[in-house]
């Protein structure tokens, strides 16, 4: 038998009727149909399933707050804007401008950081 350890998961498709999908349905009650099928057919044999995600969400409140702080900003389209008028040459470069420019950056910076938090993950993590 392979090592499940240094192996990759392979997937696998089988078509059913509706009505053997109702039974195995039924029959897994509640339990994730693949997860059901594998413990079935591999019984205590079947390796732990691993998930595809690393790093769950930890905080769904928080993640939900930034995303929705973040959905009814503004700063997409602005930062698009600036951006589209530093190459054209048509932003002027004065102290508000480099203010302004400074105060979006650090609102980035700080949903960066929200986003991070409510992912679990440390400010030096890179995906």
């Amino acid at each position: 038998m392979p090592d499940r350890n240094h192996t990759t998961a392979s997937p696998f498709c089988l078509r059913l009727t509706q009505e053997e999908r109702a039974r195995l349905e039924t029959e897994a009650a509640g339990m994730a149909l693949g997860a059901y099928v594998r413990s079935r057919l591999f019984g205590e044999d079947a390796g732990p399933r691993r998930t595809r995600n690393r790093h769950p969400v930890k905080d769904h409140k928080a993640l939900g707050q930034v995303l929705g702080e973040l959905g009814a900003s503004r700063l997409a389209s602005n930062l698009n804007q600036l951006a589209r008028a530093a190459n054209s040459g048509s932003l002027p470069v004065t102290p508000e401008t480099e203010a302004a420019l400074r105060d979006a950056c650090d609102a980035v910076a700080a949903i960066r950081a929200d986003l991070m938090k409510a992912l679990g993950l440390s400010p030096g993590t890179e995906r």
